[in-house]
């Protein structure tokens, strides 16, 4: 099976993502923008200092996912680069951001891997544990912000009904919960997942000829990939895994911290605690979006929320940069690194990334 992440599909996804952007920055400009000339005056009293740490904050896609990804991988796969995982981790946040659901990111995470050399099984596996870190960490570091009493202040604002951004986000957070029952579960059981695999591969086999004549190669693929997983039940699989939940804060600084930055480049002062709850319940709610880089619902919803803290006239700026830090910075940065790609014959015109 094949996911055909062509050159002119992800053009054509980079695109609609522009167009769509663009089109979520009109309706808050329009909707909660007081005029032009008023976000002209917001322009000119950025805080330019602010706007250097978000630029840093911008690269842990690349330079936090990518040393999440070699803690991983390199368990899997001794010897593999820290550079190289690098460039996986950015050019998989890079297809996330351009594919409806982030759907992009793991193929594309993997197929980076497999030009590096990782075997397609080490990759999957790799890949797969970087998403166990990431809901391990959500789910793990939500409660314990609600049980430090972080973000309070939060149920003084209603959304629609009487519930509550607070409310919203204790609900977002259960799902990320239940995400990470699911996911220790095929890391306790792995022989389970294994035989599930190879059953729905059985059946795969019997539908269909194409299938079947590559069933054997595929049937190799998944039991080294069962053997992948269970070397993290292991004492160091368990550490490397430890590592990947800890490296999944940097990884996921630029989502998290994103409105705090673009607040202090506005001159906004506001607590950084409650800020940072706010971050994790906008990026629960867009970790699923249906637009490519959850592009318009993203800049809607965070001028939607943000308008606690920030004016009508500094919203649109607002959701500029902090749209900027949390994506449009990879966006730019993995499309460049991809068109040198194109341009230096190292992707062929219409190659599939292959994922199983």
């Amino acid at each position: 099976m094949a996911l055909a992440l062509t050159p002119r599909l992800l053009r054509r996804s980079l695109e609609l993502f522009a167009i769509i952007s663009l089109a979520g920055v009109v309706v808050v400009l329009a909707v909660y923008g007081e005029n032009v000339q008023a976000v002209a005056r917001a322009l000119l009293h950025l805080h330019w200092g602010w706007i250097v740490v978000g630029l840093g904050l911008a690269s842990m896609d690349w330079a936090g996912g990518g040393t999440r990804l070699w803690v991983v991988a390199r368990h899997v796969h001794p010897g593999v680069r820290l550079s190289d995982m690098i460039i996986a981790g950015g050019m998989s946040a890079w297809a996330a951001y351009l594919t409806p659901f982030q759907s992009g990111a793991g193929p594309t995470m993997m197929w980076v891997m497999r030009r590096a050399g990782v075997r397609l099984p080490e990759a999957m596996t790799s890949t797969f544990m970087t998403f166990v870190a990431t809901v391990v960490f959500f789910a793990v570091a939500g409660p314990l912000a609600i049980y430090l009493g972080a973000g309070k202040s939060l149920a003084q604002h209603n959304v629609v009904l009487g519930i509550t951004y607070y409310g919203l986000f204790r609900t977002s957070l259960t799902i990320f919960g239940i995400l990470g029952v699911v996911m220790l579960f095929a890391m306790v059981f792995p022989s389970w997942l294994r035989d599930g695999v190879h059953w729905l591969a059985g059946r795969l086999e019997r539908k269909s000829h194409r299938i079947a004549a590559r069933i054997e190669q595929l049937r190799e693929g998944i039991d080294r990939a069962h053997e992948c997983l269970v070397a993290f039940g292991n004492p160091k699989g368990w550490v490397a895994l430890f590592w990947a939940v800890l490296l999944s804060a940097p990884s996921h600084a630029n989502k998290l911290l994103a409105g705090y930055v673009a607040l202090r480049a506005l001159g906004i002062p506001a607590n950084f605690v409650d800020i940072l709850l706010l971050q994790t319940f906008i990026t629960f709610l867009l970790y699923f979006a249906p637009t490519p880089g959850s592009a318009g619902l993203a800049e809607f919803l965070s001028a939607a929320v943000m308008q606690i803290y920030v004016g009508p006239s500094q919203l649109p700026l607002y959701a500029l940069i902090w749209r900027f830090i949390n994506s449009y910075a990879t966006v730019i940065a993995g499309s460049l690194l991809f068109w040198y790609w194109l341009r230096s014959g190292l992707v062929g015109r219409e190659e599939a990334v292959n994922i199983a």
